[in-house]
């Protein structure tokens, strides 16, 4: 049986969805640089995720954990620089996990935007994410077609 990490991977291969691959149309724009933070457990999933995000031309950190995000962040809006979005993972089983990671973002930034991600389509995160200060939820495993048509409206939203 294979793990997320291993789906995640094999589904990302030459940037493709299915056997199709991603249209130049598809891609959200990319002339403001568009930056995401990526937070995730899984060495794995931060590359593959991290290198979709950056084929769809979006500038990119990952970090390990809920404590680190949070650093980050704080060092992004400092050099006046900061994210756009934020993709949180729901689980993290040694640290602060995506809740915990939000609720801290919005004490510093209300208007942060986040995603929930999470492997686990039942957890009540997923089912109401607005209702846990997210705007939107990415499930695992991570497909590229789902990443930019998430972040593509996303984007598209908050510039309007």
């Amino acid at each position: 049986m294979k793990k997320a990490s291993e789906a995640i991977f094999a589904d990302t291969t030459a940037c493709s969805v299915g056997s199709r691959p991603v249209r130049k149309e598809e891609r959200p724009s990319s002339d403001a640089r568009r930056r995401v933070l990526v937070m995730d457990d899984e060495e794995l999933v931060r590359d593959v995720a991290g290198e979709m995000l950056k084929y769809l031309g979006f500038e990119v950190q990952c970090v390990e954990n809920g404590e680190q995000a949070v650093q980050e962040f704080i060092r992004a809006r400092e050099s006046g620089r900061p994210y756009t979005v934020v993709l949180l993972d729901l689980t993290i089983p040694c640290g602060m996990g995506g809740r915990e990671t939000l609720a801290r973002l919005i004490e510093l930034d209300p208007s942060v935007k986040a995603f929930a991600s999470s492997g686990n389509a039942g957890d009540p995160v997923i089912e109401e994410y607005g209702r846990y200060g997210f705007s939107g939820v990415l499930t695992k495993p991570y497909r590229l077609e789902d990443l930019s048509k998430a972040l593509g409206e996303f984007c598209q939203k908050s510039t309007s």
